[in-house]
């Protein structure tokens, strides 16, 4: 037995190798298994439930499993795991066929209720024939797998076998193009024959229409919309950059206000370029780190936001200071991982506006886990009576989801403020391919399917525990070493767990992980903490997001001001990607890891081991030479004579000297005086009445585009905002960037938006 894309089936047999059963028994079992084999279905032998379990981890294409329930022998006495190992197997694989091979009625007469509901069917082994069994098992197999993929998944992998003659673009034609030469072919072998089979062009009218939402899309749309919580659900090809774009076209025009977190992704400042919004911005906060925290409730006000409004030039010069903003965008969770309390964010916001906007790219797993309740936007259930907001939800599936590049999804629940489906797809198709790759629609269709019912939670609980175990670790050695007046990482994260059930406070790396990773109130950034750095925080108003995990390396101190000592985080950095190791984001003292689904005990145990390693050599000030040849190479005159402590002294001392983290906080705490809108800053770029200038002679010049230093991406200067006077941040952290890529070259930071000519940066102003 084969699937549509045949493969070979599996089963999975429990039945306890080592027993000596009756020989008519013995016989009946084997016939079966030869019955099986015959079939060409694979068999996968466990000789125990523990056995099974472990098997049941690494193998998710189990097709049925089979039990060998034998009343004297092996299974006796073991129910509850029983029933616990089919609790396991179906959080994984819904539906997965269960078979109790049982040899009479006493085989099952201690099953209680619950397992019986557990099992799909029995199988008297004495009194059913090899050939019969086999076909319930086949009908059971062949039900399961046409239930297990979703709409449209199913459609294109049946489409695919028909091997049409098709005289429609894509011109290689199912792949057969690209087998025409040396070089066509070596792609066509790399990426296998299935990815060209299913490249169809948009001709294919029994599959429906992406661009219209029809026929299989449409299903597929419906299906996610149903996962997610929403009233309706839109799959995007072109990443959220393309979904947020989208949104902002579809429900703002020119002069509309528009109310935005300045920690946005530049998408943002995109849809306002195309939209021709009137800006106004909620500045959020920063730490000592540098770490992106919330935007403080007082700035959602309506009182806060009307000030805005009256004090903004471009709104005043246009005559709009009475109008309100026709949508608000939050970027929720932030790149470092603070997510708000959604509930709250809504209710202040609805005061001044009838459209919330969640850019939740980073953050589309957040319903399928307890530890997020209320804090992300498609929260419970779709509600005709909603009298609130209009509420959109956007969702990168390939970021922590298990999409391709460039899947994503758009969420809505409909509030007072509907946008009618059809003039919202207007804007949906101008962002829309007539030429969509499928294979990324799938994929959208796939990752949904992943986080229906019991699977999505089954995994998101994996990843909080993975993630938790991790900081534990680390926590852990930091305190050992800490003990010893040693140095190592920190985790940013609460420091001590309060346990309910003995009514102590411990070290939170002491707590059992199964409590740190349901608890909420140990993730939720209380006001009086001290570890996460953010002032004037209301109760319940945000939370670290377990899975983004930031530590810390010596340096920086409470206060804000750098220590005698540090380890610069840049250098560790660079170690790590000798390795195959790449974090996120890398800041002065901050390193950060996403943990997602692809995250394992070994890949994590391979990065504190790395850790460690560094560490050593650093102690040791191991040379640069040895330890980071590729940089030595580049820069034979820098690195030659260096130890690795020595070049992460010199790193220090400039910090100490410059403070560039401190510098970047500064320049965006503080919003530039805007100049024009971005949509007349972009139209200065087309008509080319624009210029490169360099670092030092930007005072109060304004930015044709925006700037925006990586990582996270977030927009430090806005395009069509002005620089400022001498005193101005943004200025001071240019030329602070290229004195530090004169002495540190191979350390160099990526900043968007600018050109390094001669080692200055220059950024493209509008001319006087």
């Amino acid at each position: 037995m084969k699937d549509l894309n045949g493969e070979v089936f599996q089963i999975l047999f429990i039945r306890d190798l080592k027993s000596s059963e009756e020989s008519s028994i013995k016989s009946v079992i084997s016939n079966l298994e030869n019955e099986i084999e015959k079939r060409g279905v694979e068999i996968i032998q466990a000789d125990s439930i523990d056995d099974a379990r472990n098997i049941i981890k690494i193998n998710n294409s189990i097709d049925c499993l089979l039990i060998d329930w034998d009343s004297k022998h092996g299974l006796k006495n073991q129910e509850k795991s029983l029933e616990n190992l089919i609790i396991t197997l179906h959080q994984r694989q819904k539906n997965v066929p269960v078979f109790l091979l049982a040899e009479n009625e006493k085989a099952i007469d201690t099953l209680k209720a619950e397992t019986f509901n557990l099992i799909d069917e029995y199988v008297w082994l004495l009194e059913d024939s090899p050939v019969f069994i086999m076909e319930r098992i086949s009908a059971a197999i062949t039900r399961y797998r046409k239930q297990l993929l979703p709409p449209l998944a199913s459609a294109i992998m049946t489409y695919e076998k028909k091997a049409e003659y098709s005289w429609a673009a894509p011109g290689h034609q199912g792949g057969v193009g690209f087998t025409k030469t040396a070089v066509g072919q070596k792609f066509y072998d790399f990426y296998g024959e299935n990815l060209f089979r299913t490249d169809m062009g948009i001709e294919r009218a029994e599959l429906g229409s992406l661009l219209d939402h029809t026929g299989y899309f449409g299903e597929s749309e419906q299906y996610a919309s149903k996962i997610f919580g929403s009233d309706r659900t839109y799959s995007v090809l072109g990443g959220t950059s393309g979904s947020n774009r989208t949104i902002m076209q579809a429900c703002t025009k020119d002069n509309d206000i528009i109310l935005a977190d300045r920690n946005c992704h530049k998408s943002i400042e995109q849809g306002l370029i195309l939209g021709g919004g009137l800006p106004i911005y909620m500045t959020p906060t920063r730490n000592r780190y540098g770490i992106i925290g919330p935007i403080l409730p007082e700035q959602m006000e309506e009182k806060t936001i009307r000030e805005k409004i009256k004090n903004n030039p471009i709104i005043k010069e246009k005559n709009k200071t009475d109008e309100n903003p026709v949508y608000s965008v939050v970027t929720n969770c932030t790149y470092d991982g603070v997510t708000y309390n959604a509930e709250k964010v809504e209710k202040l916001l609805e005061k001044s506006t009838d459209i919330i906007h969640f850019d939740e790219a980073w953050y589309g797993y957040a319903r399928f886990n307890d530890i997020y309740k209320n804090h992300f936007a498609m929260r419970g259930e779709p509600s005709k009576e909603n009298k609130g907001p209009t509420i959109f939800a956007t969702h990168s599936t390939h970021k922590l989801l298990n999409a391709l590049s460039q899947g994503s999804f758009i969420h809505v629940r409909y509030g007072k403020k509907v946008i009618d489906e059809n003039r919202f797809n207007q804007a949906y198709m101008m962002h829309a391919t007539t030429s969509p790759l499928y294979a990324i629609a799938v994929s959208n269709d796939i990752a949904a399917a992943m986080m229906e019912g019991e699977s999505g939670v089954s995994l998101m609980n994996e990843v909080v525990e993975e993630a938790t175990e991790f900081r534990k670790v680390i926590g852990k050695l930091y305190s050992q070493y800490q003990n010893n007046n040693d140095w190592f990482f920190k985790p940013w994260n609460a420091e001590t767990y309060f346990d309910k059930t003995s009514k102590e406070t411990i070290p939170f790396y002491e707590a059992k992980t199964e409590l740190l990773s349901k608890d909420q109130d140990f993730w939720i950034m209380h006001p009086n903490d001290s570890w996460h750095g953010f002032k004037n925080l209301p109760e319940d108003w945000c939370m670290l997001d377990p899975i983004k995990v930031s530590i810390l390396t010596p340096g920086m101190g409470d206060d804000g001001n750098l220590l005698e000592k540090g380890v610069p985080a840049a250098l560790v950095s660079a170690y790590l990607n000798k390795y195959g190791i790449v974090p996120t984001r890398t800041t002065d003292f901050q390193l950060m890891f996403l943990f997602s689904m692809g995250v394992t005990k070994g890949k994590w145990g391979t990065l504190v081991t790395v850790l460690s390693e560094f560490k050593k050599h650093y102690d040791k000030n191991t040379a640069v030479s040895e330890i980071l040849p590729e940089l030595l190479e580049n820069n034979k005159e820098i690195y030659k004579n260096i130890g690795i402590k020595d070049l992460g002294d010199k790193m220090f001392e400039y910090l100490r000297e410059h403070n560039l983290g401190k510098v970047l906080n500064e320049a965006y705490s503080n919003l530039p005086k805007i100049e024009m809108t971005p949509r007349e800053a972009y139209n200065k770029i087309v008509s080319n009445d624009v210029e490169l200038v360099p670092a030092h002679k930007l005072i109060n010049r304004v930015a044709a585009n925006s700037i925006i230093p990586y990582p996270p991406g977030i927009p430090m200067l806005m395009s069509g905002e002005n620089f400022g006077d001498e005193n101005s941040p943004q200025i001071k952290y240019l030329e602070a960037l290229s004195l530090w890529d004169k002495a540190f070259p191979g350390f160099e930071h990526e900043t968007e938006g600018t050109e390094v000519i001669d080692g200055v940066y220059h950024v493209l102003c509008i001319k006087k």
